[in-house]
């Protein structure tokens, strides 16, 4: 727990501040929005270091998304510039694609994707298109990882997918730290306690 959690939300405020000074003082923050709560305080944060008009969230379902309407309220109440790519048609085309391979299945013994690689392709498809988005922005982009230290410390993430980034705002703090800090920020209580799924399929 943080002992002064003020203290520590001001400092993550000022450390997104100079990480753009000194890597894109014009570029804005892109955020893949989830409408889990580290997505949504990473936003949060970005807002308050940079300025709404200096975000753009990215919501990226996979087909259908149960908690979609999280996601957009979070981009609404926050007053940030959205875009909403369904990755669905890519996973759907990419899968095929690869189980339709020539030696595919001389190769791996299978016609069809492992548990794992179904698991783990949509964050990378996520995390290709956050910065195809980023270099299609007049001033170009960083990407934010919104990854926390619990999940970075246990392995509960995507190498290459929802792991990578170009700054990481919430590498070193655990689960209760982030939610600390969250509830100091102008965003919905429900979303700083909501239980987390897995941010992956």
């Amino acid at each position: 727990m943080l002992d002064n959690p003020q203290a520590t939300k001001e400092a993550l405020i000022q450390w997104i501040r100079d990480y753009f000074n000194q890597n894109g003082p014009s570029c804005s923050a892109v955020v893949g929005i989830s409408g889990g709560k580290d997505s949504t305080i990473v936003a949060a944060l970005c807002k308050e270091a940079l300025g709404a008009e200096r975000v753009v969230g990215v919501l990226m379902p996979n087909g259908i998304q149960s908690d979609i309407d999280d996601a957009k309220t979070v981009v609404n109440h926050l007053g940030i510039s959205h875009i909403i790519v369904n990755i669905g048609a890519a996973y759907e085309a990419l899968t095929n694609a690869i189980i339709q391979g020539e030696g595919y299945e001389v190769v791996t013994g299978r016609n069809d994707l492992s548990r794992d690689a179904a698991i783990n392709t949509p964050p990378r498809l996520r995390m290709a298109t956050l910065y195809a988005v980023g270099q299609n922005l007049p001033n170009g982009a960083r990407v934010a990882n919104t990854c926390n230290g619990s999940e970075d410390y246990v392995g509960y993430s995507t190498k290459y997918g929802d792991s990578a980034g170009d700054f990481s705002p919430l590498a070193n703090l655990v689960v209760e730290e982030v939610r600390q800090i969250g509830r100091l920020l102008d965003i919905p209580k429900y979303l700083v306690d909501k239980t987390p799924s897995d941010g992956l399929s």
